[in-house]
């Protein structure tokens, strides 16, 4: 019969290290060492008689069984932050760590998220940018926002904001070589373009022929400097239309086939369905669906 351990202090440890992949990591975003890391993942393992990761000298992996409990201790350490949010309801004062996932193109959230530091001091907000599609669950996120529609039972969501798409190019841009007059045309230009953390390149919202590409003259791999360089005349470039609503009206850019980039999408916040319970998670989606609203001008 093993010794009992901190249990919680070697589920937290172990969710970090599964979340980073790495020792060092995990100790960083808990203010411990790495050595600290190994030593309470260590103990947890003798305690269930099993390997949670393979370990070489580079890098660390969860196993077959590391897989499997790292769901239930998620799930243990959300009961417990849920517990901890009741009290804190009780209390008036929400507290605690709250991770939220957000798409590359951040700016339409920022202002929400300094309103919501500002309104909740005592929350802990852990920000996670990406395009990959996130398992909210699994993953541990309390909030999720990315394009789309979701079909998850265990979520609640909220369309946050409907919008087009523009395709748009700098005044500078379109003196220097013309504007398209059709998709086709754009081969002859200068296109920038994202690549996914898939792999795959970004669609753009236009209707190609058969056989017609869309060239990638440059690629990022985030949306906010492609418009920096769009501003700055460097090509031809597919934005949300909020994103450069501005921008346009202003003249700073200037719109290219508009006829055909109106396809719609929309931007949906998540959460579990456990969680609207918690004072930090339903002020939070309240106070990003009100700010998303004014931002993108509903």
């Amino acid at each position: 019969m093993t010794e009992p351990v901190d249990s919680l202090a070697s589920l937290r440890a172990f969710v970090a290290a599964a979340d980073t992949r790495s020792f060092k990591a995990a100790g960083q975003g808990l203010g411990i060492s790495s050595s600290a890391i190994g030593k309470a993942i260590g103990r947890l393992e003798t305690q269930l008689s099993t390997s949670l990761f393979h370990r070489t000298t580079r890098t660390i992996s969860l196993t077959d069984a590391g897989k499997l409990f790292l769901v239930r201790a998620r799930r243990m350490l959300d009961e417990l932050r849920e517990g901890e949010a009741e009290l804190a309801e009780a209390s008036g004062s929400p507290r605690g760590r709250l991770r939220v996932s957000l798409p590359l193109t951040g700016t339409l959230f920022t202002k929400a998220l300094a309103a919501y530091v500002e309104a909740y001091p005592n929350v802990e907000l852990e920000l996670d940018y990406s395009d990959r599609l996130v398992d909210v669950i699994d993953e541990g996120f309390d909030v999720v926002i990315r394009t789309g529609e979701t079909g998850d039972t265990r979520l609640l969501h909220k369309t946050l904001v409907r919008f087009g798409w523009r395709l748009v190019a700098s005044p500078a841009y379109v003196a220097r070589r013309g504007v398209p007059a059709t998709v086709e045309e754009l081969s002859d230009h200068v296109c920038l373009r994202q690549r996914l953390s898939s792999g795959r390149m970004a669609q753009w919202p236009v209707r190609t022929a058969p056989g017609v590409q869309i060239s990638a003259s440059l690629v990022t791999s985030v949306i906010d400097p492609l418009l920096d360089l769009t501003l700055a005349g460097a090509g031809i470039a597919a934005f949300p239309e909020f994103l450069v609503r501005d921008a346009l009206a202003r003249g700073a850019l200037v719109p290219i086939l508009e006829v055909a980039s109106d396809e719609a999408s929309v931007l949906t916040i998540l959460w579990p369905a456990s969680r609207f319970r918690v004072p930090k998670v339903r002020e939070l989606v309240d106070c990003i669906a009100q700010h998303v609203r004014t931002e993108a001008k509903l």
